[in-house]
């Protein structure tokens, strides 16, 4: 049977469409897709009578929503991969992901990922009911994208951390060579972001996409004209720095998706690192934060970029 779940909806929501509401309170376990599927099919209620899914709420009503049963996935099994763990306690995992590592098993990539990883190291995460896939997956790095990453152990702590995503509480930094450098030193890129229509496979700045906010600070000029970033991300969309820093003319240097095909300097892949991650801990809500090193390839093409041996 599927699982019945509440949602209050808060004052705050009123004017928003019902389906978005949803996104935002079901996070990634479902897609406003799926979410606008069940509406159709009449799987959720607000105050006990159907409505579609550009509703418009006047907030205080009780949304009742009728969870499809989760899909089975045996193909996902526990593998024991080494981990860089930058901190770990009963409820969450704070990981170093490495460049390489794809997040979650997808099309061409059914295993060695971090699911694969952490579902060896942190057996407990195999009973979450929620997208097998993606169990006690929280955010998501690209494959060649490097940092910090935290998981969840159990799906009470997976909401929260979730909750706190969406409400733009946490603090996401991360470190980027671009080339050519930014024309200002310090600035703030808010471009609306939703997949290409010339290219699937390509996010893109789009005027019916969905809010992005990127800040970027310049820490360091080198003399072929590349810069060292710092980059706060204020929201999380796929590929948003990688696509901001391209809309201003400051492809990442060794992004061959969005920047230069052809590479000037000695990088296999994209100059781009999860630096810093802060949050409050679900269980505590002491706040943490936490810094993973420049990784040994991209800290080599700063010492080439210097003059330094490495």
């Amino acid at each position: 049977m599927p699982d019945r779940l509440i949602i209050h909806v808060n004052a705050s929501d009123a004017g928003e469409r019902l389906d978005k509401v949803l996104v935002g309170h079901l996070g990634d376990r479902l897609t406003r897709s799926q979410i606008q599927n069940l509406i159709r099919d009449g799987a959720v209620r607000v105050n006990d009578a159907p409505t579609k899914a550009g509703w418009r709420m006047q907030g205080g009503e009780t949304v009742a929503l009728e969870m499809p049963e989760p899909a089975q996935d045996p193909a996902v099994i526990p593998m024991p991969i080494a981990l860089d763990v930058l901190y770990e306690d009963r409820d969450i995992g704070v990981i170093n992901k490495p460049a390489g590592m794809v997040v979650h098993p997808g099309a061409g990539n059914p295993n060695g990922t971090l699911v694969n990883a952490i579902l060896a190291r942190y057996p407990e995460i195999a009973s979450m009911t929620y997208a097998p896939r993606r169990r006690g997956i929280v955010h998501r790095l690209d494959k060649d994208t490097s940092g910090v990453i935290v998981v969840a152990r159990s799906e009470r702590v997976l909401h929260g951390l979730m909750t706190q995503f969406q409400k733009r509480t946490v603090e996401k930094i991360y470190l980027a060579l671009v080339n050519p450098a930014p024309k200002t030193r310090i600035g703030r890129i808010d471009a609306p972001i939703d997949r290409s229509g010339a290219d699937r496979k390509k996010m893109a700045v789009q005027r019916s996409g969905r809010p992005a906010i990127s800040e970027f600070e310049v820490e360091q000029e080198f003399s072929d004209g590349s810069a060292l970033v710092r980059i706060r991300l204020l929201t999380g969309r796929t590929h948003q720095i990688r696509v901001h820093m391209a809309f201003i003319g400051s492809p990442i240097v060794g992004d061959r998706l969005y920047g230069h095909r052809r590479q000037r300097l000695p990088v296999a892949r994209q100059f781009l690192h999860a630096s810093i991650l802060g949050f409050d801990h679900p269980a505590t809500g002491a706040r943490m934060r936490f810094e993973a090193p420049l990784p040994a390839d991209l800290s080599a093409v700063l010492a080439f970029l210097t003059g330094e041996k490495h």
